[in-house]
């Protein structure tokens, strides 16, 4: 990301937090007594000695969706802001190999539960609101050292408990297998996080982990989908929510992808994008997660329909996305999209110019921040296969 771009996104992220600030009146305990989603989360800062704890909120019964993104469509922005700033986070500080023990494994019990569980934390001292915010996983609420923990009444989904039990299973064999049960994504990320799958366990902080999974799900996708015949028409599919406005062309051309992004900061617009082909990305993603949430989204569809495409996403954040709730509205941003009908176009110019239709930017200027019309005159010796 050039350091335009980070300036930028330094001055949006300092926007959320001022936005954030207003909600004020967070939870302060030295305790907390109640149903976990269930939900756990592994902390980035202090690498490899990382936060780890489950996320409990003050109250008892079906707190099933304070932490399930895949039910969140249709709620709005302050809807699920206010389902995350529920959820009171217990820490206690872990080395990323101690995936055995007695805290861990009832953690993981926690992850594997088809339930929200009965949770009673206590806490050193009380809570302070230190609210995380970092654009790949939902914000939450207060967070507190733990002292002690207790979980009752987990009730284990039997496809996790048999890949937990496998350890001799390879970690992307692991989240295949879940992701061919049905097991909803936002789950099987959280089982990559807290150190069950794999010969080799470790834990992985969660912003990690949501993208490792995206990622290997893509990758299996992409293999099935470029032995289908090519797609026979030029689509666009559009769909807004949260302050995103998402558009994905798809046309006539072997795998090739790209996504680009366009923000707002103080009325200035900056850009980011990221692209590949049959080989896969060869760079570090300059619009991390969002990139391999999107592919992800758009893949599931072309595998449902079985054919290939090449495939252009673009999508637009608008000022009303005043607080970050994760990557994965991005992945269910394109779902949605892809479950709409879409626009046929005439040719892969007039794709794009409908695509442009329904943004507040310019087709000129998503053109010169993105790689599109070079996409489209590359051939690679792939193409006569």
């Amino acid at each position: 990301m050039t350091s335009d771009s980070q300036n930028i996104r330094n001055g949006i992220l300092s926007k959320w937090h001022e936005t954030l600030s207003k909600y004020g009146n967070l939870f302060s305990s030295d305790s907390v007594s109640g149903t976990s989603p269930p939900s756990v989360f592994v902390g980035s800062y202090n690498y490899p000695k990382v936060l780890v704890g489950p996320m409990v909120p003050p109250m008892h019964g079906d707190t099933s969706l304070l932490d399930n993104p895949e039910k969140w469509t249709g709620k709005s922005l302050e809807d699920i802001v206010n389902f995350r700033l529920n959820l009171v986070r217990g820490i206690q500080k872990i080395s990323i190999d101690q995936t055995e023990g007695r805290y861990i494994e009832n953690l993981q019990e926690v992850t594997m539960s088809s339930r929200p569980i009965d949770s009673d934390l206590i806490f050193h001292k009380p809570t302070s609101p230190n609210i995380s915010l970092d654009g790949e996983s939902s914000p939450f609420g207060p967070l507190g050292e733990i002292k002690s923990a207790k979980f009752t009444n987990s009730s284990s989904i039997k496809d996790i408990e048999k890949v937990f039990y496998d350890k001799d299973l390879k970690a992307q064999d692991a989240v295949l297998n879940l992701y061919d049960s049905g097991i909803e994504i936002s789950k099987i990320q959280k089982c990559f996080s807290i150190g069950m799958l794999g010969h080799k366990r470790k834990l992985v902080p969660t912003k990690w982990s949501i993208t490792a999974t995206d990622d290997i799900i893509s990758k299996s996708l992409t293999e099935d989908i470029l032995d289908y015949s090519l797609i026979d028409s030029h689509r666009v599919f559009s769909y807004e929510h949260l302050g995103n406005i998402f558009t994905v062309v798809l046309f006539p051309h072997r795998w090739v992808y790209e996504m680009i992004e366009a923000w707002y900061s103080d009325g200035v617009l900056g850009f980011g994008s990221d692209h590949e082909d049959a080989r896969g990305i060869d760079h570090p993603p300059a619009i991390a997660g969002a990139y391999f949430a999107a592919k992800l989204g758009v893949l599931e569809y072309l595998k449902e329909m079985k054919i290939q495409a090449g495939v252009v996403i673009l999508r637009e954040i608008r000022p009303e996305y005043a607080i970050p709730v994760g990557v994965w509205q991005v992945r269910e941003g394109i779902r949605n999209a892809m479950n709409c009908p879409p626009i046929i176009a005439n040719n892969f110019e007039h794709a794009l110019t409908l695509a442009c239709n329904k943004m507040s930017i310019s087709k000129f200027e998503w053109l010169s921040h993105g790689k599109i019309a070079e996409l489209m005159r590359q051939k690679t010796i792939s193409d006569f296969f």
